[in-house]
């Protein structure tokens, strides 16, 4: 195992007081227990967007923490569950008076951690809705899920539903607003290459050379099939076709591609991927009109890559193209 790393059981506190160091402007860190929260948290009379879970996918969520989009982001150690304890103090931290919003991707830690949290918080005059991320159309059901697992539509839902809380939007309607993202949005990854624990100090799964794993969840978990490497077009076929055919996406819809790279994938096969995928949703008669590319649901250094498709209306365009600033994101 090669890693830039001092103790593997440090990485997690060692990487924020790196991102304290960098983002001085953008945001606070705390290690006790450990989370991230927005410099002028709390904003007074906004909802708060709260958010987290394993660390390894950077730069969610602690990279998405800033001006319109989280309010604060915990995270637990690599591809481990932050503690109830944790998430109810960065709750306490960020809200600011008009009640917070609990971002949770569908992980059984995930959320039992934050529902627990979200009780405690509760018992202290907090109000607080939870959404839950279950995009990944790959399984129904995993080792460490109850249902579809949240994968990258959970970027895009912390994006708009960021922006309705940064346009003054109550918490019923910020909750209302996420959840008509999560509806809304499907997502499925493959993998050419096993992410490495950096306490574990090996792949979590092998491949041989001329393999992959399509529908592979971001902690390593098995995806549908190990197939044979395809071609690019072979491969975003692969990933596109379920994803149309479940919620199901039409002929006339105006979608948000997000092609997403799992750590190791450079933007060169990135920019490659997500050309193909816009052609072949032209060929449907399926509208790409936003668009993101880049390495932001990461799992550790694993090559591969993941297509999550929004749905469109008027209001999410709009939330969507609101300016936002956060270490990850930002126009």
């Amino acid at each position: 195992m090669k890693k830039i790393i001092n103790d593997p059981a440090d990485v997690v506190v060692d990487a924020l007081r790196g991102m304290a160091a960098a983002h001085p402007d953008l945001l606070r860190v705390r290690t006790d227990p450990a989370f991230v929260t927005r410099s002028d948290s709390p904003v007074r009379d906004k909802v708060a967007l709260v958010s987290g879970g394993g660390s390894g996918h950077e730069p969610l969520h602690v990279g998405f923490v800033g001006t319109g989009m989280l309010d604060a982001a915990v995270p637990g150690p690599v591809f481990t569950s932050p503690t109830p304890d944790a998430v109810r103090t960065a709750v306490r931290e960020a809200d600011g008076g008009a009640g917070t919003l609990l971002v949770v991707k569908n992980y059984t830690g995930d959320v039992l951690n934050f529902e627990t949290a979200a009780e405690l918080v509760r018992a202290e005059d907090v109000g607080v809705r939870t959404v839950v991320v279950r995009d990944d159309v790959a399984v129904r059901d995993s080792t460490d899920t109850a249902g579809r697992r949240g994968v990258g539509g959970t970027v895009l839902l912390e994006k708009i539903a960021g922006a309705a809380a940064e346009r003054g939007h109550g918490l019923d309607d910020c909750h209302a607003t996420a959840q008509r993202v999560a509806d809304n949005v499907r997502s499925m990854g493959v993998a050419l290459s096993a992410p490495t624990v950096p306490h574990l100090g090996e792949p979590s799964f092998t491949l041989a050379e001329e393999e992959m794993e399509v529908g592979i969840g971001i902690h390593g978990e098995p995806g549908r099939e190990r197939v044979g490497l395809e071609s690019a077009d072979g491969i975003v076929r692969r990933l596109l076709d379920p994803v149309l055919e479940d919620l199901p996406f039409r002929d006339g819809d105006e979608v948000l591609l997000f092609t997403n790279s799992m750590g190791a994938t450079p933007l060169s096969e990135l920019y490659l991927a997500h050309g193909i995928a816009e052609r072949m949703l032209a060929e449907r008669g399926i509208r790409v009109t936003r668009r993101l590319v880049g390495p932001y649901v990461t799992s550790l250094e694993m090559r591969g890559m993941s297509l999550t498709l929004l749905k469109l209306d008027e209001e999410l365009t709009r939330l969507w193209d609101d300016p936002v600033r956060t270490p990850a994101l930002t126009w």
